[in-house]
């Protein structure tokens, strides 16, 4: 099951399986700039340009996944041999999808666009990131703030919370991200990184004590949390890149870049890949979100592009780890 943000104010739930749209959500009155599923609910999370982020319950019934043949060994130069899963995009493909108005609650502290949020660890708090420079943590149950998080000079343009510790991380136009740490209930600390040299799009967390920064300078770093005063690896590109995405079981970073390319690298900045950019396959235009769907046969990485698509990709993991 994937979700899908778009500019017109609504959310797609679609089924990776079937490429049918399953729920509509047309809650916002601005366009839904980032979608996070609860742990274990089944309760999605959005950030819109309307200035508020809001909660919403989907009821779906998941069809069983299907295996896949194995793909073909893949090259360093270029995935040809993934697999895209692309529906047809002609017409109003969502017309007939159940469609759900209301949320279950609606956060309404910030004082500009809601370009992100998550789930913090359990669910029961979330994160969010606004352009008014501010992110905001949140009661779940009573949608009251518990802390605004403030110290960014510019705006904000990502925020990621760590899968198992209360940590968050916020990235902003101001060349900075900043890690917040609510381990400990009656404090919280925060560290400012500044290891780019143009505005940092995200920075998100690995399973384990790393923290991975993509920036507009071109650049993704990739850092240690025990000690963060200079990046363990660097990886240079020729183009800004866009929102990251860890693959956490093989720690392989997605980059999705503004010249339409989508590269593959491991976390010693090794480059494993490239997805293909033909007319054929491939995004037309910017790239601007990649996110690995680990525990799926058929659709294990997506990508969301400028040219309205999201694309599925069967990225064949375990050929291209052995080609290192």
């Amino acid at each position: 099951m994937s979700l899908k943000s778009h500019l017109d104010h609504t959310a797609l739930l679609w089924s990776i399986e079937t490429g049918r749209c399953l729920i509509k959500y047309t809650g916002h009155v601005g366009s839904v700039n980032s979608i996070k599923f609860h742990p274990s609910e089944q309760l999605a999370l959005t950030a819109s340009g309307d200035q508020t982020a809001h909660i919403w319950r989907y009821a779906v019934q998941l069809p069983t996944p299907q295996p896949v043949a194995d793909t073909s060994i893949c090259g360093e130069d270029e995935v040809e041999c993934s697999d895209k899963d692309e529906p047809d995009v002609d017409g109003d493909v969502s017309s007939d999808c159940p469609t759900i108005r209301v949320p279950l609650t609606s956060l309404k502290s910030h004082q500009g666009v809601v370009i992100a949020a998550d789930w913090l660890v359990g669910g029961k708090q979330v994160v969010t990131a606004s352009w008014d420079r501010t992110a905001n943590l949140y009661d779940v149950e009573t949608a009251e703030l518990v802390h605004s998080l403030t110290g960014h000079d510019q705006e904000l343009t990502h925020c990621c919370t760590h899968p198992t510790q209360r940590l968050v991380v916020t990235s902003s136009r101001d060349t900075t991200f900043r890690l917040w740490d609510f381990r400990d209930p009656s404090i919280h600390s925060v560290n400012v990184f500044q290891g780019h040299t143009d505005t940092v799009t995200s920075a998100v967390f690995t399973v384990g004590d790393n923290v991975v920064s993509g920036s507009d300078d071109r650049t993704v770093k990739v850092w240690d949390l025990k000690n963060m005063r200079s990046p363990i690896a660097t990886i240079r590109t020729d183009s800004a890149i866009n929102r990251i995405n860890v693959c956490v079981g093989q720690k392989i970073i997605a980059l999705p870049h503004d010249n339409r390319q989508v590269r593959l690298f491991d976390m010693s900045g090794v480059r494993l890949a490239r997805l293909p950019r033909s007319s054929r396959q491939g995004h037309r235009r910017m790239v601007c979100c990649s996110a690995w769907s680990e525990d799926h046969p058929t659709c294990n990485l997506f990508t969301c592009g400028f040219d309205r698509q999201a694309i599925g990709w069967n990225i064949n993991i375990p050929a291209l780890l052995q080609e290192k």
